[in-house]
């Protein structure tokens, strides 16, 4: 992967990590393995094509483990844009040593979910 890829790849994206064999989905960012509040990963993820089928299938990776982006996910003017914004913001303001910070960032990232009906 280059230098200039945008940390922070949207949801959806598929990529293969370095020494890996296997597609990735990212489905998430900013997650903590179990209760080790000491290590943020930059994303969770799934094998992709297959998805999440049980819940010990979602693994943890940092951007630096990118080696090829397959996929791009959606990417758009409003919301993704400003979810970004603020979770770098956040990230950038805030010591991510405890469970509390996640829980900042998860409720103040999105205002209010948008769904059509």
């Amino acid at each position: 992967m280059n230098g200039n890829e945008e940390k922070y790849l949207p949801v959806g994206t598929v990529v293969l990590l370095k020494n890996g064999s296997k597609r990735t989905m990212i489905t998430g960012f900013c997650s903590m393995e179990g209760e080790n509040t000491n290590k943020v990963w930059d994303y969770s993820g799934c094998f992709y094509p297959e998805g999440i089928l049980t819940s010990n299938q979602t693994f943890l990776f940092d951007h630096e483990q990118i080696a090829k982006i397959f996929h791009m996910g959606l990417k758009d003017d409003d919301e993704e844009r400003e979810f970004k914004r603020k979770i770098k913001e956040l990230l950038n303001s805030m010591p991510l040593s405890n469970a509390n910070a996640m829980n900042s960032i998860a409720n103040n990232a999105v205002e209010k979910p948008v769904y059509d009906e």
